[in-house]
């Protein structure tokens, strides 16, 4: 809807502006010198699981991400708070301690912030990053022959879904809180050396990796094979939805990106859903040069991410992303 909408408004024509909302990246960049250049991006939900003090944490994880996404360094944020007139301070100040923890572990400084009375709680942040403006990854520079690479396992949407529900079991919601308040400062340190051809890379978050799939395979003029069968998966995330935890986001999902995707008969329809599966502080999809793809694998590795090669990028066709088994 806001796309719609946006896309409907005048445009601001500023030679300085590197990345705008016009081409559905992670975050805006804007150009201060020759070597110099702000990352901006700002996200904030409602809460995905119990504890306050882990909702900061994800909520943090979350925001960063973004900026993690386009190849930047985060510098400094601003909290957004929604939180009922009569709430228990001391849960707002579990909330702000996990936030702020997560944002001190990526060095990124909380600057202030904003609150407003919200019978409905939600949290996040405005993070500001640089990065040199050279070396900018944007979602729209995948090259047919690159190959695909995630950095974490997906599911988070459909385990937070039966979170809600009362029905996850501990060992899921575990995987699901180590995934969703994992920074990705690491892969995102692999995959800036310089020691890898990395073309594009975006991260996975509320549109699923089907629906981030489609945007890169649309703004590179390019096509995504997947192979379902390599996706991580987070464990109980199958589990939940042949139980029927499905979030309305993937179903919104599905709507947006199945016209796009062409699945062979033998993927299953459980593993075809959690492909549509919205995720909340979700990896990075990474389109590397085929002869750099092994040794950015085995790097990322390394670094303790737990990557995988999960397909290519091939000349464009219609529809643009096939999913093989």
């Amino acid at each position: 809807m806001l796309d719609s909408v946006l896309g409907k408004l005048a445009r601001q024509h500023d030679p300085n502006v590197l990345v705008g909302f016009d081409t559905a990246d992670d975050a805006g960049v804007y150009r201060l010198t020759p070597e110099l250049a702000l990352v901006q991006t700002v996200d904030f939900f409602t809460p995905v699981v119990d504890e306050p003090y882990v909702f900061g944490q994800i909520a943090a994880t979350n925001a960063l991400s973004d900026v993690y996404a386009m190849g930047g360094r985060p510098m400094s944020a601003l909290a957004l708070v929604c939180f009922p007139e009569k709430g228990d301070p001391g849960l707002l100040q579990e909330m702000l301690a996990g936030g702020l923890a997560k944002m001190v572990e990526a060095d990124c400084t909380v600057i202030g912030g904003h609150s407003i009375r919200d019978e409905e709680i939600k949290l996040g942040y405005a993070v500001t990053g640089t990065v040199h403006p050279e070396k900018i990854l944007t979602n729209n520079a995948a090259r047919p022959g690159d190959r695909l690479i995630f950095t974490k396992a997906i599911g988070t949407g459909v385990i937070s879904t039966a979170i809600k529900r009362g029905v996850a079991e501990p060992a899921w919601v575990s995987a699901a809180v180590d995934s969703m308040t994992t920074l990705n400062r690491a892969a995102a340190g692999v995959v800036t050396s310089g020691a890898f051809a990395v073309h594009s890379m975006t991260d996975v978050t509320g549109f699923g990796l089907l629906g981030h799939a489609r945007e890169m395979a649309a703004g590179s003029g390019v096509g995504l094979r997947i192979h379902a069968s390599r996706v991580p998966l987070l464990p109980g995330a199958m589990e939940c939805v042949r139980a029927g935890h499905v979030p309305g986001g993937l179903k919104a999902n599905r709507q947006f990106a199945g016209s796009c995707v062409d699945a062979a008969a033998e993927v299953g329809q459980e593993l075809l859903t959690l492909l549509y599966d919205p995720q909340t502080a979700g990896g990075l999809l990474i389109s590397v040069a085929e002869s750099d793809a092994a040794a950015l694998l085995a790097e990322l590795r390394n670094a303790g991410v737990g990557a995988a090669e999960i397909g290519e990028v091939v000349a464009g066709g219609k529809p643009p992303i096939t999913i093989a088994a």
